[in-house]
């Protein structure tokens, strides 16, 4: 029985896989900045060389429809979409008792997903707030796991504007992580009013004990007036902390989104232009994680935020003494 190399492959394989990636990665470190400057030019073909990264915070426009703007980066989302789309309709269509591979691994994501959402917001809430936050999550993941993949970046068209990449990480584009942040903002608030009516916007605008301590002066009643009026003018303050709060929460969820994507693709160009092949791959390592990072980020904060908004004002002072109480 011959003898087993790599992987399980015969010795002569291994030895030609190691070779292969050997010489890749020799030409790679050759062609690439750091191994110009210390051997020159050693003739490469052109198409080899790397050139240096051109980085551009702005998304830069592919086409127009209908005179609309259509650029690299939302042709990245599209496909994110289709991919999204495709991949639930393609294994639902051929649902099995016994779960096969792809079967499997979208009841896992789904069944895990579910399962946090109802360990933070309860069963009942949990499903209720199950498709947003699901989407949220897959949308993120899937917009930087895709980024990393051949074609992005390196397939380049030609525009009015000049040469410019065909596909983009769509989390690179500022306006994506905003609408998104958009998007988590309504949903809080949307059930927010929906669980607790009017009343859950009085944590914004909260001027009742205001109100009521100048009738209180009218009255005569000017001690209790003036204590009333004392207090109501804290509750209009911490009113317009909360409506800060809920702004700033918009800037907070775009802008860490948007920063570690464009610091994950700067990273990943600066390797390539280096040509150290194991840098190249740690950045890759680390961009895997990073995204799946973020879209839990996002998503959990958003599932956190929800959670809270429809507890009620009375719920958590409930439970605020319960656990001192305990």
């Amino acid at each position: 029985m011959p003898k087993k190399g790599l992987l399980g492959l015969s010795f002569p394989v291994s030895i030609g896989i190691v070779v292969i990636f050997l010489v890749l990665a020799a030409i790679n470190f050759v062609s690439g900045s750091l191994g110009k400057s210390l051997f020159g030019n050693v003739g490469l073909p052109s198409w080899l060389s790397v050139s240096p990264p051109h980085l551009e915070l702005p998304s830069e426009t592919v086409l127009h429809i209908f005179g609309f703007p259509i650029t690299n980066t939302i042709i990245g989302a599209w496909l994110t979409i289709i991919v999204l789309v495709g991949f639930t309709y393609a294994v639902s269509s051929r649902l099995r008792l016994i779960p096969r591979r792809w079967q499997a691994l979208l009841e896992f994501m789904l069944g895990a997903l579910l399962s946090f959402c109802q360990s933070v917001a309860g069963e009942k809430k949990g499903r209720t707030f199950f498709p947003i936050i699901a989407t949220i999550f897959l949308f993120v993941v899937f917009n930087a796991w895709l980024s990393l993949l051949p074609g992005f970046g390196s397939i380049i068209v030609h525009t009015a504007e000049g040469e410019v990449p065909l596909l983009r990480g769509a989390n690179t584009d500022v306006n994506l992580p905003l609408a998104l942040a958009a998007v988590s903002f309504v949903f809080v608030e949307y059930f927010g009013i929906k669980s607790l009516g009017l009343r859950y916007l009085t944590k914004f605008l909260n001027v009742g004990r205001f109100i009521g301590s100048i009738a209180q002066l009218f009255k005569g009643r000017f001690k209790a007036g003036l204590g009333g009026l004392f207090s109501g003018i804290i509750d209009i303050f911490v009113g317009v902390l909360e409506t800060l709060s809920e702004l700033i929460r918009i800037v907070s969820f775009t802008f860490r989104l948007f920063g570690v994507s464009t610091a994950g693709e700067i990273l990943i160009l600066v390797g390539i232009f280096l040509g150290i092949r194991g840098l190249i791959e740690f950045f890759y390592g680390l961009e895997i994680i990073f995204g799946l990072v973020q879209a839990v980020v996002f998503s959990g904060l958003t599932l956190v935020f929800v959670t809270v908004a429809t507890a009620g004002h009375g719920a958590e002072k409930e439970s605020h003494g319960a656990t001192h109480g305990g």
